[in-house]
């Protein structure tokens, strides 16, 4: 029993130390999940810091990034409307001089007046103090401080601004995004550059014994405004007025007035029977006496006039008969009789022999085709032959008012410095006697 006892007490012992092995085993465990929850709680402060602390670097980073360049974008409008440019530093001067450069120069191409490029110098000088603005120069001041703020912002992304195909010729490039000065509509004041001719005149030979030059415009009567061209040229001109149209009394009238001399353009029939020479016209079918009976009611519907010339009327030049009834007619009405030659075999110095009427013939057409070097050529011809024979008629016609008076003055300086004189067909001097 008592070795029983023994028994059950080492059991018993052992069951108490078994269950004190428990505890103790059961202790253990959980006293190292207590340690880690707290190093992991201390982790994730520390963590935590760095964070801020990172995030605290980062702003400060940022900030000290961005504030130079707002505050040099703010300094650069500030010393734009400072009263005096000593305000600014060294570097700031530079950068606002180098801009005010660059935006002058495209301006300055574009035409823009001495006074405003003046200003433009005044501005960027630092010992100049600024001049008060209004108007215009308001708006160009805050134009180059709009375009100052928009090449930072470029210079920002890019770097640099890439150079443009205008560099080449020594101007700067603008950034894209920035408008230039010269896209600005110039003041009215700026003078307008008269268009370089196509082609340079000729050399042109001294005038030999004061040779006359005597330019006449047919086909007036059709354009008030194609004739003012024409009687507004600076030496002395003969127009020639078709008879029977709209506008021929007044076209005649407006010569007049102008100081010029006015002829009667009578039409008549041209080979070519296709050929219309208009209203009022000597026909191959008409008597003699209606040839003169019409062309005294047209010389009095343009009249007064000095003469007449035939317009087209090949076929009637070519008829002695016919023609020399025309040269009558202008004889008993006064007024002297001019062949414009429309046909090589005209017959006028045939009539004019056989009646005894003296008269004028054309030496050269100048616009047969509206062609600015063909007509150069007749007018250099008409040159040769004043100078050979004293004088030369040539004729010309209204509807080239678009090409013919522009090149007659560019001749005119010319010709006058070298001693041709200007004058009308009546006064040339070029009266051809039987």
């Amino acid at each position: 029993m008592a070795q029983n006892g023994r028994t059950h007490g080492r059991k018993t012992v052992s069951r108490s130390s078994e269950k004190s092995s428990t505890r103790t085993k059961s202790s253990p465990r959980r006293i190292p999940g207590k340690k880690h929850k707290i190093v992991f709680s201390s982790m994730q402060t520390a963590i935590l810091c760095v964070l801020i602390i990172a995030a605290c670097f980062t702003l400060l980073i940022v900030n000290s990034g961005r504030n130079p360049k707002n505050t040099a974008v703010e300094h650069r409008i500030a010393s734009q409307n400072a009263d005096s440019a000593g305000d600014a530093s060294r570097t700031a001067e530079a950068r606002q001089n180098a801009d005010r450069q660059s935006l002058q120069k495209p301006q300055q191409s574009a035409g823009k007046s001495d006074e405003r490029q003046g200003a433009g110098r005044d501005e960027s000088r630092s010992d100049v103090p600024k001049k008060n603005v209004e108007g215009e120069n308001v708006r160009q001041k805050e134009r180059v401080v709009e375009a100052q703020v928009h090449r930072s912002a470029d210079n920002k992304s890019s770097g640099s601004a890439k150079p443009s195909s205008s560099a080449s010729k020594g101007q700067p490039a603008n950034p894209a995004s920035v408008k230039p000065l010269s896209s600005v509509k110039p003041s009215s004041s700026v003078p307008v550059t008269p268009a370089v001719p196509a082609s340079p005149l000729p050399d042109i030979p001294q005038a030999v014994n004061g040779a006359k030059l005597v330019f006449v415009f047919d086909d007036a009567g059709q354009s008030l405004s194609q004739l003012e061209k024409f009687i507004s040229l600076p030496f002395p001109i003969t127009v020639s007025v078709l008879p029977k149209l709209v506008h021929s009394k007044a076209c005649a009238d407006k010569v007049r007035a102008s100081g010029n001399e006015v002829m009667l353009h009578q039409p008549m029939q041209a080979v070519n029977l296709n050929v219309n020479p208009g209203p009022g016209a000597v026909t191959a079918d008409m008597q003699t006496s209606s040839i003169e009976a019409l062309i005294k009611e047209n010389i009095a519907e343009i009249g007064p006039v000095a003469g007449i010339n035939n317009h087209e009327g090949s076929l009637i030049s070519e008829d002695e008969m016919k023609i020399g009834a025309a040269m009558l007619a202008a004889k008993e009405s006064g007024v002297f009789f001019l062949d414009s030659r429309t046909t090589s075999q005209t017959r006028v110095p045939q009539a004019a022999m056989a009646l005894g009427i003296p008269y004028y013939s054309r030496n050269v057409f100048l616009d047969n085709t509206k062609d600015r070097e063909k007509i150069i050529r007749e007018i250099m011809r008409g040159i040769g032959i004043a100078n050979a024979k004293g004088a030369a008629i040539m004729i010309g016609h209204i509807w080239s008012a678009d090409i013919l008076p522009g090149i007659l003055i560019e001749f005119y300086p010319v010709l006058k410095n070298k001693g041709y004189a200007f004058t009308t067909v009546s006064n040339s001097g070029a009266l051809i006697r039987p």
